[in-house]
């Protein structure tokens, strides 16, 4: 048997379908083994197929996250060839982004999505014939480039980052690609509605607003992410209006 049609049992029973029995996604015929060599020409479900219309997966957004995959390159330059199993094997998938608290661990998870076809030149043919880019000399341009690799996903360039969305199913363009360091390096970074926004709701609804937004440590970006340097600013911010405030009833009583 070829080894890649091989399901790994250790892999299929930590992902999200391990509940689940063989026939429940194929045909009885599956159910007999080995399976019939017809059985390669079964057609397979997608995600829709199962989540769609489902009020008990409607705060996933299955749809939206559909819609927004038709509407990325993978989908539009590859068409039927590109399904959500390019991305997400059915036998191995783990949801990551809203249930690891790690978030090094969700960085590195989702980007070995994306570099299992990206430098993989097996998989990289089966869609298209041009060359396959080097990652690395591609992204020459980025300063301090294996820090960017190990601490922000690839799609937080490479994706149009919608409000409602945990994670950004439209690849765009390379040419609309994000390039500016100021876009994540800034008050207003673009990481809060990717990369942190799981983070930041869980924070606010744990911890509240004040400390959700303020001492998490999705509160900076970049070079000045230290809460320590945050936390001694707010005390001295509330030492300072102390002061102001002890030398203003002092003056009031004197005055009297």
């Amino acid at each position: 048997m070829y080894s890649e049609l091989i399901i790994k049992r250790d892999e299929f029973y930590v992902s999200n379908h391990k509940g689940f029995k063989c026939t429940d996604c194929h045909s009885e015929e599956y159910g007999t083994f080995p399976h019939s060599g017809n059985l390669r020409m079964e057609s397979k479900a997608n995600c829709l197929d199962c989540h769609g219309g489902d009020e008990k997966y409607a705060k996933f957004q299955f749809e939206k996250i559909d819609s927004n995959f038709m509407a990325s390159v993978h989908s539009q330059k590859h068409s039927t060839d590109f399904t959500c199993w390019m991305c997400h094997n059915p036998h191995t998938y783990k949801i990551n982004a809203r249930t690891n608290e790690n978030l090094k661990e969700t960085i590195t998870y989702d980007n070995l999505i994306c570099l299992s076809c990206h430098s993989d030149i097996t998989k990289y043919e089966l869609l298209t014939n041009k060359e396959k880019p080097n990652i690395l000399v591609k992204h020459e341009w980025l300063p301090n480039q294996a820090s960017h690799f190990t601490n922000v996903r690839c799609i937080e360039c490479h994706a149009q980052n919608k409000d409602t969305l945990i994670v950004a199913h439209q690849i765009v363009p390379k040419n609309l690609a994000v390039k500016k360091c100021e876009s994540c390096h800034a008050k207003n970074s673009i990481l809060y509605a990717s990369l942190f926004k799981y983070q930041i709701q869980e924070n606010i609804k744990t911890k509240g607003w004040f400390k959700g937004l303020f001492l998490s440590e999705t509160s900076t970006i970049g070079p000045d992410q230290n809460n320590t340097l945050n936390i001694i600013s707010l005390a001295l911010f509330a030492l300072t209006l102390l002061v102001i405030l002890i030398h203003a009833v002092i003056r009031i009583q004197k005055s009297h």
